[in-house]
This record gives structure tokens, C-alpha cells and sequence, in this order.
């Protein structure tokens, strides 16, 4: 059913549940469509003028309409009781616990790219401040003087993240209202000016599972901006790596020894 709706590639714990939402709207959608179409066709042949020369005024008699009503509104209320807000709650509502170990990290948004900040080994964010933002040199205005920040990994329109762990992504923006959105992920959330929106989620497949599914070793995950943001919205395209839990480790320590190694210094 997924194939036949055209439905990214499935790439996150919750997705499924999504999918699955997804496919029961549809199928409400086909027999309401169906059914009303039916009816229309029906009520034309049934009650036409050849048939039916003088207006009867007394009308329709059965409650057969409004059983049919009621059997809609039960299946919408369903939808949204049963299976929507549980999902809500479970999955969007709750933040995770410390306990589980979630990977921390800031997307800042902009026009027209995607700023990533990760907390380094001391899983602390360094201090940022509006007065520091230079575009070229230090794009988020990290504080050189917070030692927090000293072992912070920042980069522009590349996310890795690990698989298979639960992952804690806090939107923001620096100017207009943008959406992350990640399809194969299941994840799509607008960014308010003003605020820090987290979004939860665990990604179930590395991008190299991911290339030999789709068969193109150049493929990536995508991060798109789903709201109309100025005229480069087009544009605005980021890339999500996901790779196993050590060589995720290996990726980031490997950032951290080039920045404090002065390669990738944002004060240099």
C-alpha cells in the first residue's frame, strides 16, 4: 500500500505509525469518494424529471443518510482518538528522558541554509550571542570565551547523526519562518522566529543501506524547507548522514581534534 501511495523510503522508528495513518485516510478518502459518486449517479437516474413529473413534496422518509453520518463521524473520531492523538502523545508530546541517552543537536535555520550545532564531548552547548554572528566566520555567534564552546562542532547543510539511537533536533531560526523536513524520516516541523521547537525521532537505516536499496552510491538524505521562505527557498537543501553509532563517534571526535587543531576554527 505504502508503494502504491508513493511513499518515501520508510527510515524511522515512528514512520510506520505515519504510513499507517496515511493509508487509513486514503482508504476513507476512496470510499467516500466511491460512495458519494454512487449516490450522485443514483439520485439522477432515480429521481429523473421523465419519472418523476410533479415535485413530492413530502420527500425521502429513510434514516439510512444519517446512519451512513454517523458511521463517518465514528471513523473520524477513530482516526484522531485512536490511533492520531496516542501517536501525539507518545511520540511528539514527551520529551525523552536523559536516561535513554538522546543525541542532542541545534538546527538554525536561515535564508537559505542549515546550520548544525553539536555540544562536543562535554554534551554542553556553548554560548551564543546575536552581537557575534558574522555570516562568514561565525554564521551561529558562538562565544569564544564560553569554554563550553571550545569543543563544539558546527557545519552548514550537513547533518550526521547516528542510527538506531534517539535523536533530539531543536529548531530555531535567524529570520523568517522555515520548515524541516525530513521525508524519509517522517519528520516535518515548522520553525518559528522566536522559538526552539524540538523534534524527537530514531533513524532505523544508514544512508549506505539506503544506497543499496535505491541502487545509486551517490544518493543522500535530504533536509528541504517546506515553507515558501524568499525567493532562494528553491534552493534551501540540506543532506542528512546517517551512519552507525562508532562511526558516528569517529565522525565527530574527528571534528572536534580539527577544530581544536585550528583547520575548522571559527575564531581563526
Amino acid at each position: 500500500m505504502s508503494k502504491l501511495l508513493g511513499l518515501p523510503l520508510l527510515a524511522s522508528e515512528h514512520g510506520g505509525k505515519i504510513d499507517q495513518l496515511i493509508i487509513y485516510v486514503h482508504i476513507m478518502m476512496v470510499v467516500l469518494f466511491v460512495g458519494w459518486g454512487l449516490f450522485f449517479a443514483y439520485t439522477l437516474i432515480r429521481f429523473r424529471k421523465s419519472r418523476h413529473p410533479i415535485a413530492d413534496y413530502t420527500g425521502v422518509t429513510s434514516h439510512t443518510s444519517t446512519k451512513l453520518e454517523i458511521g463517518v463521524a465514528v471513523a473520524e473520531i477513530w482516526l484522531l482518538v485512536g490511533l492520531s492523538i496516542p501517536f501525539w502523545a507518545t511520540e511528539i508530546a514527551t520529551r525523552p528522558s536523559r536516561e535513554s541517552n538522546p543525541l542532542e543537536v541545534r538546527v538554525i535555520a536561515q535564508q537559505f541554509a542549515w546550520n548544525v550545532h553539536y555540544p562536543g564531548p562535554d554534551g554542553v552547548f556553548g554560548r551564543t550571542t546575536v552581537a557575534l554572528v558574522n555570516e562568514q566566520t561565525n554564521p551561529l555567534g558562538l562565544d569564544p570565551e564560553d569554554p563550553h564552546g571550545s569543543d563544539d562542532v558546527t557545519t552548514i547543510n550537513q547533518l550526521y547523526l547516528p542510527s538506531d539511537r534517539r535523536v533530539v533536533v531543536n529548531l530555531s531560526t535567524k529570520d523568517v519562518i522555515h520548515s524541516f523536513s525530513l521525508p524519509e524520516f517522517r519528520v516535518k516541523q515548522d520553525i518559528i522566529p522566536g522559538m526552539s521547537i524540538p523534534v524527537s525521532f530514531v533513524p532505523t537505516m544508514t544512508t549506505a543501506t539506503m544506497r543499496e536499496i535505491q541502487k545509486d552510491e551517490k544518493r543522500n538524505f535530504e533536509i528541504a524547507c517546506a515553507q515558501l521562505c524568499g525567493l532562494g527557498h528553491y534552493r534551501m537543501r540540506g543532506f542528512v548522514t546517517i551512519l552507525p553509532e562508532e562511526e558516528f563517534q569517529n565522525w565527530l571526535d574527528g571534528q572536534v581534534q580539527e577544530q581544536q587543531e585550528g583547520e575548522d576554527d571559527i575564531w581563526g
